[in-house]
């Protein structure tokens, strides 16, 4: 079986990948990377190392690539006989290749290819497919679209595995950690006879997805804007000062309290879930810059993402979400050239009040969450004065 992935990144060939390989897939990854398309087309494979005691390496075979923004027309050609399409190249770039699939899903209606086809978005974003699917409706007509709701799925998944910034001498190598979790909404899906080994399906998805946002993202983000704070710069350096890691334990009890209370998850499960995400963010084997977990900050701060969304929830709830907003107070304090969100973060401060810029970035219209959020950043403000 044959598909096509977007990203030909750490993620894309860690993660996804490999997973893929493993149930006997030949991929195309699609980059405008060219120096990763080269190679692929050169070795046809590469080498995945565990991050982990041993460090065993994985060999992935039957691999190639193209580069799309030299040959869309090839993407297409490949999209109209895969099996199955995934994207593992972050939330903001799914609308740039959309017009890419839609010429695909084209294709296979041109040549009457009725298999039924399920596109995966590997994203960290809740309803990744879906989001997907609106951007490449946008270029169908109404015959299209209406060929594409028989024959084309786009399920969400929820994906967790920590592939941390890496530069080595081959580019593609790549290192991860040895845990995997990904997890599909068989309900949204149009192929239901393919199930790969490794993956879960699910019927209801939005759990394991919050699950995962709320854990993983939240508690990996809080490591690193405390981190910054303190002046670490890496992971590592941070989750040896304790109370960095506190302030984790502080959020994730917070977020487990809303997860369990909303999604009736096993309280003794979710604190085991809760503690192996901590011994994850501890792996020696990994290190990973608070730059690269950290950046992004005005959409980490969104009206529905990893610490405003539990915030709002666990506040109807009348429950605590203080160690949630004390990070939030932190996250306006990162400042990395090299990060074009942090850069723009950094001039609406100096430009406007930090009211007014926790309302830009936060989507909040609760004066009294926006004053608690003011509240910690004067908080931190101070403690770096002192």
């Amino acid at each position: 079986m044959l598909d096509v992935h977007f990203g030909a990144g750490n993620i894309g060939r860690g993660f996804i990948g490999e997973t893929l390989a493993d149930n006997g897939f030949k991929i195309t990854f699609v980059d405008v990377n060219e120096t990763l398309i080269d190679e692929l087309n050169k070795r046809n494979g590469y080498t995945i190392e565990l991050a982990a005691e041993g460090q065993k390496h994985i060999e992935v075979h039957d691999v190639k690539g193209i580069n799309n923004g030299k040959d869309p027309k090839a993407v297409a050609e490949e999209i109209a006989n895969a099996d199955m399409v995934t994207t593992a190249i972050g939330p903001k770039i799914l609308k740039f290749i959309a017009p890419l699939i839609a010429d695909g899903i084209k294709l296979r209606q041109t040549n009457n290819n009725t298999q039924p086809i399920d596109v995966i978005a590997c994203e960290n974003m809740i309803g990744g497919s879906q989001s997907l699917k609106k951007s490449v409706y946008e270029a169908l007509n109404d015959d299209e679209k209406a060929w594409a709701d028989q024959y084309i799925g786009f399920p969400n998944a929820a994906v967790d595995r920590i592939v941390p910034l890496q530069k080595h001498d081959d580019p593609l190598f790549v290192s991860v950690e040895p845990f995997k979790e990904w997890v599909i909404d068989k309900s949204q899906m149009a192929n239901p006879k393919i199930e790969l080994k490794g993956v879960d399906y699910a019927e209801d998805l939005e759990p394991y997805i919050e699950r995962k946002l709320f854990s993983v993202n939240t508690g990996h983000a809080t490591v690193a804007y405390t981190g910054n704070m303190k002046g670490y710069k890496t992971i590592g350096e941070a989750v040896k000062d304790d109370s960095v890691v506190e302030q984790a334990k502080h959020v994730l009890a917070e977020t487990g309290d809303l997860l369990i209370q909303k999604w009736g998850f096993d309280p003794e499960v979710h604190h085991a879930y809760q503690k192996k995400i901590l011994s994850r963010f501890e792996n020696p084997y990994i290190s990973d810059d608070i730059e690269r977990v950290g950046r992004t900050p005005i959409r980490k701060l969104g009206f529905d993402e990893r610490f405003i969304r539990p915030i709002r929830e666990l506040k109807e709830r009348g429950r605590d979400y203080s160690a949630l907003v004390d990070t939030a107070g932190m996250m306006f304090f990162f400042n990395y050239p090299n990060d074009s969100e942090s850069v723009k973060l950094q001039q609406m401060l100096k430009d406007e009040p930090i009211e007014q810029v926790i309302r830009e970035t936060t989507g909040l219209k609760d004066e009294d969450l926006i004053n608690e959020i003011k509240a910690a950043y004067e908080n931190h403000v101070a403690e770096t004065e002192d």
